[in-house]
């Protein structure tokens, strides 16, 4: 699910790739900012690690541990390349940047949408109710659905007791569809593309 401002907004002209990794990490680090300080009494510690494509949020390596359990996607499965990358990873923060990153370009591979694009950050919360409550603190309303895309922090977040690679997929599946087409389309377009996604994953 996509949740997104209703005004149309324009990408800028592309920039080098160097200069966009530093203005995504800036926009990241603000939304973890948000996450983690906007009136909580007792902030949260946010650890992270920057993958090719993403930048993944996460509280406690035992998340970490989780959240790759959950992602039943191999990088192997995307072919020799991947398969030599995979079993290069020793650390459980190199496999789950390399499973992050198979997904990621698998989901460019079906929406054909290939390009460099600002770096979406995924926030792994350990539970349900820290979802909820990081909801909240965006929308200032309960929060009804499982995971979301937002734009304005260009985030994804997820609970990592409720998740699978599907669902990750359709979530990054928002945030490349925004990036890569010069005017966003309909909220309803991009969730019928991200359902697309979700459901050509494996094939």
């Amino acid at each position: 699910m996509i949740l997104r401002p209703t005004l149309v907004q324009m990408r800028t002209p592309a920039v080098k790739q160097h200069i966009l990794i530093c203005c995504c990490c800036l926009i990241s680090w603000a939304a973890v900012l948000n996450e983690g300080f906007a009136g909580d009494e007792n902030p949260v510690h946010w650890l992270s690690i920057q993958s090719k494509y993403t930048i993944i949020m996460y509280q406690t390596p035992d998340d970490l541990v989780r959240f790759d359990r959950q992602l039943k996607y191999e990088p192997a499965s995307r072919g020799l390349k991947s398969l030599f990358s995979h079993q290069r990873s020793g650390s459980i923060t190199e496999k789950v940047a390399d499973k992050v990153d198979a997904l990621f370009e698998r989901v460019q591979e079906i929406l054909e949408m290939r390009r460099n694009m600002e770096m979406p950050t995924i926030f792994i919360h350990p539970d349900r109710d820290h979802l909820h409550d990081a909801y909240v603190r965006l929308f200032k309303h309960p929060c009804k659905i499982r995971a979301w895309y937002h734009y304005s922090t260009n985030g994804v977040y997820v609970n990592v007791n409720d998740l699978h690679e599907g669902m990750l997929a359709h979530e990054l599946a928002h945030a490349i569809i925004d990036h890569y087409l010069l005017i966003r389309p309909p909220a309803a377009t991009a969730e019928i593309l991200a359902r697309y996604v979700d459901s050509h994953l494996k094939d």
